[in-house]
């Protein structure tokens, strides 16, 4: 049988706390963004398996699977696919990858990207992320650095700094020797980006007007809750935000049994628990916040994703079709009018609507109470906000009764 050699695998042995953590840069406007998807039968079968089949729309492990890999003291049985090599057509300085998986128990994934450079060279594969659904078994985790060549990890970003201009996926299916532990891939991609000095605000567009009814949570109120998944409070903007989302779709997770007595969201500290990344040691992670949305959406038709945006007319788009955009922001003291908070250097929050003259409206779970979350920002602090400190990074979840609108390439 082969063996199967994952970067992931070599760093396994290591505790959460010896994996640098990344900080988040300020970014600049993406002025080119390209999202490819891998997320159909037909899709799927454009790649090259090996110890994987497509069955239905997801990728599976044959039987018996051909690789092996040690985590811990654990063996497992793998198997690979490894995706068509994309061309962005413009040379990309971040990449950004999706999922969405089935893991039980005793099986997990592992996400790795490569690229290639206007002059032919080639990456290394870097490691994006190893995930599994629960954490009681595999720590869901990614290895920021791997600074050997072209590339690093930075949390859940891919940072060329140089540019590429073609990348590729591989994503390693693995479950316990011995046993039929499930594990299936449904979906993979990423977008990449290519970031210049931000623009002036952009015009409103057709989400004038629209105002979803997204129900609101407070991060704020969850202070001090399960330390070992962050906390609660600051920590838990992006979370929080999702789980939003996720109750405006219907789709909330059930109050868990470990819930705290008298915790009137308890699916908030659930979500929370189930993008933990124990390896960045947060909350934050893009990847991670979309795959767990994935499964939530998947029973409804429906998918989730990260992808960048180009400005606040894109996101009126998704918010017309019935789509709340979740964005990450950042801002300092006085950026941005009427918000809960004075500053901050990383925070998530809902789009869920614009008014009549295109200021936007939100739920902003840095409020203090689930009362208060909802609030309107200037478009121009906002937008500047966004695209300034995320490059207009945005989770983007929808149902079968909410499709995507005529895509302009990032959805």
């Amino acid at each position: 049988m082969t063996t199967l050699l994952l970067t992931t695998l070599l760093l396994a042995t290591l505790p959460a706390q010896s994996v640098a953590v990344a900080a988040r840069q300020p970014q600049q406007t993406p002025s080119e963004v390209s999202l490819t998807r891998w997320d159909s039968a037909a899709e799927l079968a454009a790649g090259k398996p090996r110890g994987v089949t497509v069955t239905g729309d997801a990728l599976t492990l044959d039987a018996p699977a051909p690789g092996r890999a040690r985590l811990g003291a654990t063996t497992y049985e793998t198997g690979r696919w490894r995706s068509p090599w994309v061309d962005s057509g413009f040379a990309f300085d971040e990449l950004v990858a999706s999922w969405e998986a089935t893991t039980t128990k005793r099986s997990w994934i592992a996400v790795e990207v490569r690229g290639r450079a206007t002059d032919g060279r080639r990456s290394s594969w870097d490691t994006l992320a190893r995930w599994a659904t629960g954490d009681k078994r595999v720590r869901r985790t990614t290895l920021s650095g791997q600074k050997d060549d072209l590339a690093s990890v930075a949390v859940d970003t891919w940072r060329a700094p140089a540019g590429l201009t073609r990348w590729q996926l591989r994503v390693t299916l693995a479950r316990k020797a011995g046993t039929k532990a499930a594990v299936g891939v449904e979906s993979l991609g990423a977008v990449t980006s290519a970031a210049t000095p931000a623009g002036p605000t952009s015009a409103p567009g057709v989400g004038r007007g629209v105002v979803l009814d997204v129900p609101a949570y407070s991060q704020m109120t969850h202070r001090g809750h399960f330390p070992q998944w962050g906390g609660g409070g600051e920590a838990w903007c992006s979370p929080t935000s999702l789980a939003m989302v996720l109750g405006y779709f219907g789709a909330l997770p059930p109050a868990p049994s470990w819930a705290l007595a008298g915790d009137p969201d308890p699916w908030v500290d659930a979500t929370a628990r189930a993008v933990y990344d124990h390896g960045y040691d947060g909350t934050g992670n893009w990847s991670f916040n979309a795959a767990y949305a994935a499964a939530r959406m998947r029973p409804l038709g429906g998918s989730a994703f990260v992808t960048r945006l180009r400005d606040l007319t894109e996101a009126e788009q998704l918010v017309a079709a019935g789509i709340p955009v979740v964005v990450s922001i950042a801002f300092g003291k006085g950026g941005l009018t009427g918000a809960p908070i004075s500053s901050s250097n990383g925070h998530l929050l809902v789009v869920v609507g614009f008014t009549s003259t295109g200021d936007v409206v939100v739920n902003d779970p840095a409020a203090t109470s689930n009362a208060t979350v909802r609030r309107t920002y200037s478009r121009a602090q906002l937008e500047r906000a966004w695209l300034d400190a995320s490059g207009g990074t945005a989770y983007v979840v929808h149902d079968a009764a909410h499709p995507l609108p005529a895509s302009p390439g990032n959805w």
